[in-house]
């Protein structure tokens, strides 16, 4: 992300650790993990993996299955309760040691379809708590002395691609995506390095695993959609939760991407805005605005390969007070959502543009004002533009 908005989230997710409060646990920990992990990016390829476990026992699934908050209307509060009811234990393991038996208890845990009773002892009471634009929270954490746990149920897909050693990591992805395997569970078993040809498999920190299934899943789906007829009309998906509105605007051209996403008084009375976009062509390098560019990227493709439709998208996102960092999900979900709401439909750019402008507390014209693709040369926009935006 850029220096920006990475130290913009990190004033907002600071001022989290004085105003919540995670779950108290001791040394001796013996619960049931929802099934979930969490491996660390820090000191590459020397990692901090482990499991993360809720202090009480039974199913505790919904902790960790992001794709079931918002249907279930789930709120803002009570998602973070569920996510600092969570501890993280954590080991040093080198990346790529994956026949490490502490790996294959992780892996036994990410390839579960059910919770997995779970028994730890930490070197010291688990402290702190964690909030990501990237990853979900979690409450405490310490490194672990002993962890066991009892054998699972495995997702029998999510089997299917451990026991191919044939199959590359990228194709384990898509081969699970198109069988309905959700997100999150594709994500962590990934993470967890149970996907890849024989002894290429390592372990992969969660936040970098979120942002490379997406990305995988993304270009596949970009592939297909390439293959569409455009749609024939200028269309505006919009879905309100977790204190953000987004709007989807697609537009009857060949794929181009761009997204803009405000933060509006959130600190204070301040007005971030940030952006980032792409043409016909993949784009290269990773995107200045972080994790969320390519879960909103993805989230549309998958919108537009289910139609068999290519369009050109322009997502706009304001996150408004009481927003909070919970992870890229928010992102994906919410576009999901409005990708399948039913859409306003408009003959040219300026109705759609106006139409637009009711959802926004923040003027069009500063949305607009960073946007490429509306203002880019051989667009046909730059005068619609003008007119609206004075």
């Amino acid at each position: 992300m850029t220096p920006g908005k990475g130290a913009y989230l990190r004033q907002i997710t600071t001022s989290l650790s004085t105003q919540m409060r995670s779950v108290d646990v001791g040394r001796e920990l013996v619960g049931s993990s929802p099934p979930s992990v969490f491996i660390g990016s820090h000191a590459y390829p020397k990692v901090y993996a482990g499991p993360v476990i809720a202090a009480f026992h039974g199913d505790t699934k919904i902790l960790d299955s992001p794709e079931s908050w918002i249907p279930a209307g789930i709120s803002q509060d009570e998602i973070i309760r569920y996510r600092l009811s969570l501890v993280r234990g954590k080991q040093r393991v080198a990346a790529d040691d994956i026949y490490n038996p502490f790996v294959e208890k992780l892996q036994e845990i990410a390839l579960s379809s059910l919770s997995v009773e779970s028994d730890v002892t930490f070197e010291t009471p688990p402290t702190g708590m964690m909030f990501s634009e990237e990853s979900s929270p979690h409450g405490p954490s310490a490194r672990m002395e002993q962890f066991e746990i009892e054998k699972g149920r495995w997702d029998p897909d999510l089997e299917r691609a451990y026991h191919d050693t044939d199959l590359g990591a990228s194709g384990a992805v898509i081969d699970l995506h198109r069988q309905g395997v959700p997100f999150s569970s594709i994500q962590k078993a990934f993470s967890a390095g149970t996907m890849g040809t024989g002894r290429k498999r390592k372990l992969v920190p969660t936040r970098w695993s979120i942002t490379a299934c997406d990305t995988i899943i993304g270009d596949h789906l970009l592939s297909r959609v390439r293959q569409h007829s455009p749609i024939d009309c200028y269309r505006v998906h919009e879905f309100d939760s977790l204190n953000n509105h987004y709007a989807v605007l697609l537009m009857p051209t060949v794929w181009q991407y761009e997204w803009i996403e405000a933060f509006l008084h959130v600190l204070g009375r301040e007005e971030m805005i940030f952006a980032d976009h792409e043409g016909h062509r993949k784009k290269h390098g990773y995107s200045p605005v972080g994790g969320c560019y390519y879960s909103c990227r993805m989230a549309v493709l998958d919108a537009l390969e289910k139609e068999g439709k290519q369009a050109g998208a322009i997502i706009l996102r304001e996150a408004r007070r009481g927003y909070i960092p919970l992870g890229v999900f928010n992102v994906r979900e919410n576009v999901r959502h409005a990708m399948a709401s039913p859409p306003k439909e408009f003959d040219g750019i300026s109705g759609a543009l106006h139409y637009l402008t009711a959802g926004f507390s923040l003027p069009p014209a500063r949305f607009y004002g960073e946007s490429t693709l509306l203002s880019g040369p051989g667009k046909g926009y730059q005068a619609n533009l003008s007119a609206f935006c004075s």
